[in-house]
């Protein structure tokens, strides 16, 4: 409940700077499968933001005094502070700022922009903002810490997930990710069909 009435606090004081800045959106156009635009507002670039923690409607625990920082604007690519501390045993899930589109479904394709970084280096390993272009994927194909991470989420919104390694590769090493590794991931979903 708590989670709830600081969510709603923080968005009223974002939309009331926001009004009194007299900033405009600086999100990009998101479209849904209905192929409606719409605009998600850009959170300040110099506050890390993190409104609510959940998992899908439910809360996930974590521990915000070591879960990564994340920084940046709607439209451009993330920055993530190295975290600190042991990484966590279970999923955690951060609404960085909320999306107003489709929402996610199992079933559905996603078009996306993230960014990953290994909890043990604190660097980046991988970035589809770096590669020059958004990903697309049916969520029921890609590693269960999206699946169960993403679900719920809305288009036009970016989240946070560090997912431990058995919800990601496990002892598997994928290419620059080692065997056993905790995966950050700040996920911007553009499109849900």
């Amino acid at each position: 409940m708590k989670t709830t009435y600081r969510a709603l606090a923080l968005t009223a004081v974002a939309a009331a700077s926001l009004a009194l800045a007299g900033c405009t959106t600086n999100g990009g156009a998101v479209s849904n499968s209905s192929s409606a635009t719409q605009t998600t507002p850009a959170p300040s670039s110099t506050t890390p933001t993190t409104p609510t923690t959940t998992k899908g409607s439910s809360p996930v625990t974590s521990n915000q005094a070591t879960d990564p920082v994340v920084t940046g604007t709607a439209g451009a690519a993330p920055t993530i502070a190295a975290p600190t501390g042991a990484a966590p045993t279970t999923l955690v899930v951060h609404d960085i700022y909320p999306g107003t589109g489709a929402v996610v479904q199992p079933t559905s394709t996603l078009t996306v922009q993230y960014t990953l970084m290994a909890w043990s280096t604190g660097k980046v390993v991988e970035s589809s903002w770096s590669s020059g272009s958004p990903a697309t994927f049916p969520l029921a194909q890609v590693i269960k810490g999206w699946q169960e991470g993403l679900a719920g989420m809305k288009a036009g919104g970016r989240r946070l997930l560090v997912i431990p390694p058995a919800l990601g590769y496990g002892a598997q090493a994928a290419g620059p990710i080692k065997a056993n590794e905790t995966l950050i991931f700040v996920v911007d979903v553009l499109q849900v069909k």
